[in-house]
This record gives structure tokens, C-alpha cells and sequence, in this order.
């Protein structure tokens, strides 16, 4: 009789602990009528960054003379490239420079293959083209197009807009839909990408040669992108 008594007493006591917790979860503000939601902004904008990279590749039976190749080849390249240099204009940096071993059916090593690069980017496409065009002693690898910091900083500020709009008009919609006059804002976060129409053109590497290319301007032709900036929160329908 004894031990049914203390059992009644504890479930009590546990059902008493469980009220007094609601009650406490309530006067804190449990959040309710709580919606989570996204919406986006999009801008396209015109590329006005060219970045185009040139290499080639040496091989030989010694490590050294090898190297020695692409430290002759890369050297011509970077001195011609640094005659038109101007900042943010067109901008001069080396790539991957390595040497690799080539084994045989022995795995001994039979010789060497080495690999040097060099990378014009800016936004004066005829000035990086035309440099490019004068550099005998490497070869066109990649051509590829993007967007300065500064066409990003122009259009995000106009996407970002578009995408608060899109938000908060979201936001009331769905108060409206669910019975509420109105909602406030919890919490919310904010991110932007770039996202490009297409693949981007690309263009193997072949080892150079000297007086093998003509100093011709190499022809490029940029596309658009779409600065996209999404905003993701959760609202308080009130």
C-alpha cells in the first residue's frame, strides 16, 4: 500500500513538472506561426573580364635541360607580356611551372616532361589579345571570361534589391494566405553567385614553337552572366 502511494505521488509531481515547463516554454515566446522562405534577384551583365592563359610543354632525357627549356620559354613570354602590362588593364602572372619523371616498363625513369604557364587577365580584351598574339615561345591553353569587381559591385546592389522585394512580397503573401494582417521578420540571410549562360570556351595547349604564330590579335568574343543574389529567412506571421 505504501509503495502505490509513492508511486501516485511521483506521477503527480511529474505531471505538476510538465505544466510548470509549458507554462515556462510560453512565457519565454516559443516561437509560433514561424515560416521559412527564399526569393531571388537576377541581373545579366556583360563580361568584361578576359582571362587567357598560354603554356607548353618540353620533354628531354635530363631534368635540368628540360627546365632550362621552360625557363628560356617562359622568360621570352613574360617580357614580352610585361611591355603592355597596365593595371587592371592587362595584368601579367605566371601559372604551374613542374617537371615530371616518365618511367619505363621497369618503372625506371627514362626521361622528363616539364610544364610552364603564363596568364594574361584584365578588361582591355584588343591589348591581352594582341599580346598574346606576339608571344612566340608559348602557346594559347585556355581562354575564359568573367566579371571585374567592379561590373559585380555595379549590378549586385540591383539584384540584391530585387531579391528584398521579392522577400518581403513573398513574406505577405503568405501571412495574407494563412490568415494574418501582417508578419515580422526573424531571421535572414544573404548570398550572391555568378552563374554563366553556357561552358566556356577552351582551347588545348600545343607545344610552341618559335616564329610558329603570327602576331595577330587572337580573336575572343565574350558572353553575358547572371549575378544572382538569393535571400533566405524565416518570418513571423502576426
Amino acid at each position: 500500500m505504501k509503495k502505490t502511494t509513492k508511486l501516485i505521488a511521483v506521477s503527480a509531481l511529474l505531471a505538476c513538472a510538465g505544466s510548470v515547463f509549458a507554462q515556462n516554454n510560453a512565457a519565454a515566446g516559443e516561437p509560433r506561426n514561424v515560416v521559412q522562405l527564399s526569393a531571388s534577384g537576377t541581373v545579366e551583365v556583360q563580361q568584361d573580364l578576359l582571362v587567357l592563359s598560354l603554356a607548353t610543354t618540353k620533354e628531354g632525357a635530363d631534368a635540368a635541360t628540360v627546365q632550362a627549356q621552360l625557363k628560356q620559354a617562359l622568360d621570352a613570354a613574360l617580357a614580352e607580356a610585361k611591355r603592355n602590362a597596365q593595371p587592371g588593364q592587362l595584368d601579367v602572372r605566371t601559372g604551374p611551372f613542374g617537371l615530371y619523371p616518365r618511367y619505363g616498363k621497369d618503372s625506371k625513369i627514362t626521361g622528363w616532361q616539364g610544364r610552364a604557364e603564363l596568364v594574361l587577365e584584365g578588361r582591355d580584351f584588343a591589348r591581352i589579345t594582341a599580346t598574346a598574339g606576339k608571344i612566340q615561345t608559348l602557346a594559347i591553353n585556355n581562354v575564359a571570361f568573367g566579371l571585374s569587381r567592379e561590373a559585380r559591385a555595379k549590378v549586385e546592389g540591383e539584384a540584391q534589391i530585387q531579391a528584398i522585394e521579392q522577400f518581403k512580397a513573398r513574406a505577405a503573401e503568405l501571412a495574407k494566405g494563412f490568415g494574418f494582417s501582417n508578419y515580422s521578420l526573424r531571421e535572414v540571410a544573404v548570398n550572391s553567385n555568378e552563374m554563366l549562360p553556357g561552358p566556356r570556351p577552351r582551347m588545348m595547349a600545343m607545344e610552341a614553337k618559335a616564329g610558329s604564330f603570327s602576331d595577330a590579335p587572337v580573336p575572343v568574343e565574350a558572353g553575358k552572366a547572371q549575378v544572382i543574389v538569393n535571400v533566405s529567412g524565416s518570418v513571423q506571421m502576426r
